[in-house]
């Protein structure tokens, strides 16, 4: 696997570029060669056609962990060449889930990817009792995206794990987008710690938590970027909201990372931003030793390639980091 350093050569002040099919985050992953990826339960054609396009582009090389005959019969149900792709035999999406935990603990795969199997099931098998893949971190969720009406793209946290985490649960989220971000080449991201207002409510715990985190990062509790909030959504990302606002922000209007301060607030904007906006995204699961990819039965085949591109990024430079 080749090494291309800590993406020197795509240092910039912007994440990268999803438009195009995903062209710039695509390019960002492939020096890193296709990463060894166990494929949780991949029963339907959606999953199974996207591990295939993932395949094919070089950035996974995937180990299918499933019931041998229902991914068979899906495949050829569905016209899918599986020819080449080992298949771990095993009898149901629980045993699916904990052998790819498993798998991933013993170092004989580098990513987790989810299939058709409910992410419930396949996150308890991460945070199970057994050895297996935690770390001292807090296990977060990201989304990569992009927006037509926005100049930049951005990451949205935590809109998929965390379901109302507290001030200290709020800490280790940022912390492991701001890392995500510089692994992505951007190594001094603008935070925005959004709230439904841009002033401190002592009635509003978000809005509290927010100015908490703003002089955490101040303090050095939270490092590598410019952490501010409370941040409304629109002068977050609008420059001209934050003047008429009369907010002075180094992170008003143009905020690399998107910090909500619910699992609820978080699924609905990143799913209207992809369904009503024309969004592009990918995900990630951060905090653990292995990136895992979380897929929805509603994603398109596009996001599911470039959420695999993002787990080459991330697993190829942990395997340079130890090589």
């Amino acid at each position: 696997m080749n090494d291309p350093g800590a993406l020197g050569v795509h240092a910039q002040d912007c994440l990268p570029r999803l438009s195009g099919k995903h062209a710039e985050l695509l390019e960002l992953a492939r020096p890193y060669g296709p990463v060894r990826i166990a494929v949780v339960h991949p029963c339907d054609a959606p999953s199974l056609s996207a591990m295939r396009d993932a395949q094919r582009a070089g950035f996974i090389d995937p180990l299918i962990v499933a019931p041998r005959a229902k991914v068979l019969g899906v495949a050829l149900a569905s016209g899918i060449d599986l020819g080449g792709i080992p298949i771990d035999d095993v009898p149901h999406s629980h045993a699916a889930a904990a052998r790819g935990v498993e798998l991933a603990a013993r170092g004989n795969v580098q990513a987790l990817m989810k299939g058709s199997l409910h992410t419930d099931e396949l996150m308890s098998a991460v945070v199970g009792p057994s050895p297996g893949l935690r770390t001292g971190k807090r296990i977060s969720h990201c989304f990569l995206v992009e927006v037509p009406a926005y100049g930049r793209p951005f990451l949205i946290t935590d809109a998929a794990i965390n379901i109302a985490p507290d001030l200290e649960q709020k800490c280790a989220i940022v912390q492991n987008a701001i890392d995500l971000a510089h692994a992505l080449g951007v190594m001094q991201p603008r935070v925005a710690i959004l709230c439904a207002v841009e002033t401190v409510n002592a009635q509003m715990r978000s809005t509290l938590d927010a100015a908490a985190l703003s002089k955490m990062a101040d303090r050095g509790q939270l490092s590598g970027a410019i952490v501010d909030g409370p941040l409304a959504f629109d002068n977050a990302v609008s420059e001209s909201a934050a003047r008429m606002k009369g907010i002075v922000s180094p992170v008003a209007g143009c905020a690399d990372i998107l910090v909500v301060p619910d699992i609820e607030a978080g699924n609905m904007l990143a799913k209207q931003l992809e369904f009503v906006g024309g969004a592009a995204s990918a995900g990630i699961v951060c905090g653990v030793r292995v990136p895992i990819v979380l897929t929805s039965r509603a994603d398109r085949v596009e996001s599911r390639i470039a959420s695999c591109a993002l787990a080459a990024i991330l697993a190829g430079q942990a395997l340079a980091r130890i090589s």
